[in-house]
Parts: C-alpha cells; structure tokens; sequence
C-alpha cells in the first residue's frame, strides 16, 4: 500500500550557508578585462513603433473583394434565418404575407462575392427559397 502524504520538511529545496555572493575558494565572478564596459545606448526602439504603425495601418485597409464576401455573405445568413421563420409558421399553421415578401426580395437581390465557393452555397440557399416560395405559390422573377 502506498501513503501519500502532505509537504514534507524534508523535501524541497534547501537554504544554502554562508553569505551571499562568495564561495569557498574567496574568489568571485569578473571580467576577463578587468575594464567597466560602457553602457550602449537606446538602440532600435523608435523604429520598433513605425513597424507597429505600418501593421496596424495595413490591417485597416480593406480588401475590395472582403466587403463583397460580407455582402453575400449577410445575404445569405438573412435568407436562410427568413427560411427558419418561414419554417417556424409553416409549424404554427400560418406564414404572414410579409415573411413571404421578404424572402422574394432577398430572392431578387444578388450580391456577388467573387469567391466561387461561397456563391456554390449561395445558390444552393437561393435555390432552397425559390422551391419554398414556389410551393406556396409566389414564383420568383
């Protein structure tokens, strides 16, 4: 059987005699030249911000293709909460003529993103819509 116990006394590190600084022998640490060494000066600390500056500045410029991804991209998380809602009427036995609205227009409204794979997923959202709006009689242009 083995006993674990807590902290011991005995184990940890232990305090070392003498006084601080100085070995047996008397000798202590110096230089081999024996000379102070001149202290250097600030050295590279105004630069080091530019660099900071330029990242930040970078980060701050937008890419033109970044804007239209977030555009299809909003669309297409729009279409599909209206496609939940529309999901939560059809539940409830009633979808309000403004749902349906709402979703045609986000139909018509088409927002290229230049990402090929997003607007794969695009059209697969649009074509969801217009089969739902096409099951409920309001057929997309």
């Amino acid at each position: 059987m083995i006993r674990i116990g807590g902290p011991t006394s005995g184990s940890g590190v232990q305090k070392r005699s003498g006084t601080k600084g100085t070995s047996k022998s008397g000798s202590s640490f110096a230089p081999a030249s024996g000379a102070e060494t001149e202290r250097s000066g600030v050295s590279g600390g105004v630069s080091s911000a530019y660099g900071v500056d330029a990242l930040l500045a970078l980060q701050e410029v937008e890419d033109p293709l970044t804007g239209k991804r977030k555009n299809a991209a909003r669309r297409g998380h729009d279409l599909l909460d209206a496609l939940e809602e529309m999901k939560a009427d059809l539940l409830a036995g009633l979808i309000p003529e403004g749902r349906l609205d709402r979703i045609l227009q986000l139909v018509q409204t088409r927002f290229p993103s230049g990402d090929p794979q997003l607007e794969a997923v695009i059209d697969e959202i649009d074509l969801r819509a217009r089969v739902e709006l096409a099951k409920l009689g309001r057929f997309p242009d």
